[in-house]
């Protein structure tokens, strides 16, 4: 039963996500690419906010860390790869270009957010605190606090700047054509997109706490282990918008956009929903910590270093596609034969 509720749950997710990608490109056109895309990501990430909210409130933490590092796995790697793939199988005869500012800025940003997972994983197994188990704690409140001043900051200079030094650097390329076709694209005014997100974002939600709640008697019924439907699966479905989205706006050419919702999304979830849920669980009562062990800690390093290797040089083609993708494979892989030491314990 719980894995026909899990199936169900999932395609009832996937045309909502093609819709919020549809009233997100509307919206783009009038608020511009860089505000379009970050409205894309925090509409997209509201579904793992929900959802990691509702599992902290039942003491899941694991579930809660485990599901939000998948989300900035799956964005960075599978969605960013799909994109570049498809827009460059489309595109082939010339490269993409897109904004090599935005794509350090973030990159920048998720090494961050690394440095505050690395910190309480570190102290954790070195056993160097000084009051076991609490200094970590106490250190992730902390942390959480200063990345959230950081993400607030990057969030206005991101929309302050964005019409100086900022701006698009393949804007120049863009003919007049172009221009007056994206008039023609309009199809629902401002509001009507606004309200469209709202409601859409709503039965998102819905049909995702019918997932979480179904997630343990899938693993059982589907004989899979719990971290793997955490990282890889459930991200995959909490994504989807995005990944719609994406892979939309880079076939028809919008590179811009695609980095600022899968990239921008990333580091939303890392620099604004990690710490967000740590201070919520301190309000709960709940001892969230940044404290995701090892092996997550170190495959998200891995995982934003290549991406940033990737995104330096402003271009994109189908061969850095099909290479984050398969590097996606790769972290599906280990994550799939990966036993995690706490599940245990909670």
């Amino acid at each position: 039963m719980k894995g026909v509720i899990f199936l169900f749950s999932m395609l009832g997710i996937t045309p909502l996500a093609e819709r919020l990608g549809y009233a997100t490109e509307q919206l783009a056109i009038y608020t511009g690419p860089t505000l379009g895309g970050l409205l894309n990501a925090t509409f997209g990430n509201a579904t793992e906010m929900i959802i990691a909210i509702y599992a902290l409130k039942n003491g899941m933490i694991r579930v809660v860390q485990q599901s939000l590092l998948g989300s900035i796995l799956s964005n960075m790697l599978l969605v960013v790869g799909c994109a570049f793939f498809a827009g460059g199988i489309i595109h082939r005869n010339k490269d993409q270009v897109f904004s090599k500012a935005t794509a350090v800025v973030n990159s920048g940003l998720l090494l961050m957010a690394v440095m505050g997972l690395m910190f309480p994983a570190v102290l954790h197994f070195t056993k160097s605190e000084i009051q076991q188990g609490a200094s970590e704690l106490a250190l992730s409140r902390f942390s959480s606090c200063i990345m959230l001043v950081a993400y607030a900051s990057y969030l206005y200079f991101q929309l302050s700047a964005r019409n100086s030094n900022y701006s698009q650097i393949g804007s120049e390329e863009v003919p007049n054509e172009d221009a007056t076709e994206e008039d023609e694209e309009v199809e629902i005014s401002m509001w009507e997109a606004i309200a469209w997100l709202a409601v859409l974002t709503i039965w998102i939600s819905v049909l995702s706490e019918y997932l979480v709640n179904a997630i343990e008697g899938a693993s059982d019924s589907l004989n899979l282990p719990v971290a793997f439907i955490s990282v890889i699966l459930l991200p995959i479905v909490g994504n989807a918008a995005e990944h719609a989205s994406a892979i939309m706006f880079a076939m028809k050419d919008k590179l811009d956009i695609t980095i600022g919702v899968a990239i921008g999304s990333s580091t939303q979830i890392s620099m604004f929903v990690i710490p967000f849920c740590v201070v919520v669980g301190w309000m709960m009562g709940q001892k969230m910590d940044l404290n995701f062990q090892l092996f997550e800690t170190a495959t998200l390093f891995i995982t934003v270093l290549v991406v940033a290797f990737m995104l330096q040089d402003g271009i994109a083609n189908y061969l850095k596609g099909l290479m984050l993708v398969l590097c996606y494979l790769i972290v599906a892989a280990s994550f799939f034969v990966h036993v995690d030491p706490q599940a245990s314990k909670h």
